[in-house]
């Protein structure tokens, strides 16, 4: 058997797995990797780190300009620090590999216009890591909002807070200014952020402040942000690193509102409740088992490489959320309102 040939194992109705290279061996991509153990969309025939690192039954390179040029590598997963997203995802679209990127896709407008158009030219399927989309309960807010049984919409309200980040070692890349401006936003705001902008449209000013003030956490611990959307609607985001788990986004319309509440950690996911109030009725709250929404979102990254269904986070989706993420940044620094660029 050569080496590119799939095993029985690989094959599935749906075709060959994608065999993908995980990027990035830290404590997120050896989450990924352990994941995608035995999966029938996806198998990792590599892993790459700058440092030599052990993975059971996988190789592993240090190079990762070895494994774009892999012929066995069909797309690469990619866990590395915020700053080298862009490279990293043009590189591999000019190889022709499919990129699955974790969030941030980029750090600024001008950088994931650019990685969208390297893969868009190299028809190379680009996803990234906002597994909040694929919740089972945001996946029905999302469909109550489209399909106007909230009304038209209002205002959300969001927050995403944890304590993980406060066992880091301060020489963790995620305690660098360079890679986490504006403190939590990198970490959790920016996927409240997504939803915000698949929920109400672009957004076309921000105002956010960031603080140190319950953790050494140099580059703050509580974020808050206003975003006022093109549509005039507004988005409400909390984010917090010093203070322990809690999940929460809520969308309000002029005929009724509804909530998702997350019953744990999304890395370790044990549900979520949806409440749904609608004008004339009695509250109602569903009970919605754990599912893996990390999962889903990389299987549907395979379905978009495979051309078996499109990628449900649009592009142009993904440019207006990173494009408000640098309004968040420049507001942060400046203690002033910003506009979004568009």
């Amino acid at each position: 058997m050569s080496r590119t040939e799939p095993s029985e194992f690989e094959r599935t109705e749906l075709g060959p797995a994608l065999r993908v290279a995980v990027v990035g061996l830290g404590w997120w991509g050896r989450t990924i990797v352990a994941l995608l153990k035995d999966n029938a969309k996806l198998k990792v025939v590599c892993g790459v780190d700058v440092r030599p690192v052990a993975l059971d039954g996988i190789r592993t390179l240090t190079s990762y300009e070895e494994a774009l040029r892999d012929p066995e590598v069909q797309g690469v997963v990619l866990c590395t620090p915020h700053t080298q997203h862009t490279e990293q995802i043009v590189a591999a679209a000019h190889a022709k590999k499919h990129v699955f990127c974790e969030k941030p896709l980029s750090l600024s407008r001008a950088d994931v216009l650019r990685a969208v158009k390297a893969c868009n030219e190299n028809e190379v399927a680009l996803a990234v890591g906002h597994e909040k989309r694929f919740e089972p309960p945001v996946q029905e807010l999302f469909r109550l909002a489209k399909a106007g049984e909230l009304g038209t919409l209002l205002q959300i309200e969001a927050n995403f807070s944890q304590d993980k980040f406060l066992s880091l070692t301060p020489d963790n890349w995620r305690m660098s200014q360079a890679e986490a401006p504006a403190g939590p936003m990198t970490a959790t705001g920016i996927h409240l952020l997504d939803l915000s902008v698949g929920l109400l449209g672009p957004a076309q000013h921000v105002f956010a402040k960031v603080r140190q003030l319950g953790s050494r956490l140099i580059n703050g611990d509580t974020l808050g942000i206003l975003v006022t959307h093109k549509s005039g609607a507004n988005s409400l985001i909390s984010a917090i690193l010093a203070t322990p788990f809690d999940g929460r986004f809520a969308v309000y319309g002029n005929r009724g509102w509804a909530e998702v509440r997350d019953k744990a950690h999304p890395e370790s996911p044990q549900g979520w409740t949806l409440t749904r109030s609608s004008r004339g009725s009695e509250k109602k709250v569903l009970d919605y088992p754990a599912a893996n929404a990390v999962l889903a979102n990389l299987e549907a990254f395979a379905d978009a490489a495979a051309k078996r269904a499109p990628y449900p986070v649009p592009q142009d989706q993904m440019i207006a959320n990173v494009s408000a993420l640098e309004a968040v940044f420049r507001s942060a620094a400046s203690g002033k309102v910003e506009a979004v660029e568009s």
